[in-house]
């Protein structure tokens, strides 16, 4: 789905009150602990977050699922077995609504991306 919003606090404000909401703050969530130096801003009616000119990561509530956008997966290492379970394209992971987040490799799938533009390296597609 696409949000016509200005900035992110209106974004997240369009967002229905069910499971797609929860999944969707429960996954920025871990993007803003682990890196609160990244810059939230909408583009492409989606979150987005990354500095400058620079972002690697989009997350947006679809009708079915909620997306994280990540460049290319297969450039995060051990991203097969940390994804298991997740409906994955190329550079998007899909989170449904049976997922449960906290029993999944997510978060350390986040954390080995985050480090990865830390460093410099290409997670583009």
């Amino acid at each position: 789905m696409q949000y016509d919003a200005k900035n992110p606090e209106e974004y997240l404000a369009m967002l229905e009150d069910d499971w797609r909401k929860e999944k969707l703050l429960a996954i920025r969530q871990m993007i803003l602990d682990y890196a609160p130096e990244l810059e939230e801003v909408i583009r492409y009616k989606m979150l987005n977050y990354g500095k400058g000119d620079d972002y690697f990561f989009a997350l947006n509530a679809q009708k079915h699922y909620v997306s994280l956008y990540v460049g290319n997966i297969e450039k995060i290492e051990n991203s097969e077995a940390l994804l298991e379970g997740y409906n994955c394209g190329k550079g998007c992971i899909r989170v449904k609504k049976s997922i449960k987040i906290e029993e999944t490799g997510l978060e350390q799938f986040i954390h080995k991306a985050i480090d990865m533009w830390r460093s410099g390296e290409d997670t583009d597609c």
